[in-house]
């Protein structure tokens, strides 16, 4: 029973169910997630990691970066038994289909990329955030 409540548990956020729906189209970034989610990279980080512990998500590195991939290889009955079903929920909803559209213009390392403004060195950290300074 502890697993099913982990996981139902993981699924009261409509910020981690966002992220479920991107990752079913494809691995994404931290930085990409939160860029389209507009919120801040621990929050976003916090999201994916009750993701991640419940069995919905896992993480793999590739280079600098780290992808979180959706787990259809779940092993868990509950788990395999939901991702089919969530396929099929929610794609009509005006939130999952901007997210989706915003997932096609989001690069990953356009997001990394300094930027020189004002005679100082900057990264884009999130277009909902201000620019950072390093």
């Amino acid at each position: 029973m502890e697993q099913l409540v982990q996981l139902f548990k993981a699924l009261s956020d409509k910020n981690r169910v966002r992220i479920l729906k991107m990752l079913e189209a494809r691995p994404l970034c931290v930085c990409e997630i939160t860029e389209i989610l507009g919120l801040a990279a621990s929050t976003t980080s916090k999201h994916l990691h009750i993701l991640t512990d419940a069995g919905l998500s896992f993480e793999q590195k590739d280079g600098k970066w780290v992808n979180y991939h959706l787990n259809r290889a779940a092993q868990q009955q509950y788990i395999k038994q939901l991702l089919p079903l969530m396929r099929e929920w929610i794609n009509d909803d005006p939130v999952v289909d901007q997210d989706r559209r915003n997932m096609q213009t989001t690069d990953r390392v356009d997001l990394r990329r300094p930027v020189r403004k004002n005679n100082s060195i900057t990264r884009k950290v999130n277009t909902h955030e201000l620019e950072k300074s390093i």
